[in-house]
């Protein structure tokens, strides 16, 4: 069923942006759209996905690749998220999901950052990462289209969907070493967190990772899923970072019904 925005109520675009900004975080790949060196005809591929701490898409490619030649010659590209699960929506229409179109111009990075954040995601591109043909790409993202349903299209900014990071260099330099300190010292917290906070059931043989965290939150992974864990207060340092992580599992055992 196509969709029209013919709804008499306005959309909250607030509570998209959010939703929006959720499904980023959380997707595990994306379809890219380029434009076809040198017809300029569309072209669009399939990548595996990561975010950077504000939230831009974060992509591995080959100079070997078609969209990657695509992009050299022309920097205008596209990412379409689709988190509609094959089936999900009302009567199980895939066009009653959500997605997401990204716009904007792609370029090389050679942040550590986001080499580590693409990994932490995306393991098994560790495999290839360090062949002298790949490197690491973001979407300067200058617009975005977001489809939640029928009667929720809402056209987006970047700053409806990027969280500023200004005064958050301190958090952003340690997040590697805290990343690190949960996955080795509290997957019990995080298993905890999916559950409190993304409705998770508790599997002892597949336990989540952090694999991100910025002043707004922290995302988790296990297997291809992803959860975003949204804080409450904006954290700047680390010394934030940690008290907010720790009542993220107050919070979640109170949730839960669980012993301190």
């Amino acid at each position: 069923m196509a969709q029209v925005n013919n709804s008499p109520e306005h959309p909250d675009k607030t509570a998209i942006a959010a939703e929006a900004r959720k499904l980023i975080r959380e997707s595990f790949k994306a379809s890219l759209a380029t434009l076809d060196s040198p017809d300029g005809a569309p072209y669009a591929s399939l990548v595996t996905l990561a975010t950077d701490a504000a939230g831009a898409p974060l992509f591995l490619i080959s100079t070997l690749a078609r969209h990657t030649r695509n992009l050299v010659h022309d920097p205008r590209a596209a990412i379409l998220i689709d988190g509609t699960d094959g089936g999900s929506g009302r009567g199980g229409d895939p066009l009653q999901g959500a997605r997401l179109t990204l716009s904007g111009r792609a370029e090389k990075t050679d942040d550590p950052a986001a080499a580590r954040r693409f990994l932490a995601r995306q393991a098994q591109a560790g495999f290839y990462a360090d062949f002298p043909d790949f490197s690491y790409w973001t979407l300067r993202v200058e617009g975005a289209h977001f489809i939640g349903g029928f009667g929720r299209i809402v056209d987006l900014a970047p700053e409806d969907l990027l969280i500023p990071l200004a005064g958050a260099d301190e958090v952003l330099a340690a997040e590697g070493g805290i990343v690190a300190h949960m996955n080795e010292d509290h997957a019990d917290a995080l298993a905890l967190y999916a559950q409190a906070f993304g409705g998770e059931a508790a599997d002892p043989a597949s336990q989540w990772t952090m694999t991100g965290l910025d002043p707004e939150g922290c995302d988790l992974l296990r297997g291809t899923a992803g959860l975003r864990i949204p804080f409450a207060t904006r954290v700047l340092t680390s010394h934030d970072a940690r008290k907010e992580l720790i009542r993220l599992v107050d919070d979640a055992r109170a949730k839960l019904g669980s012993p301190s």
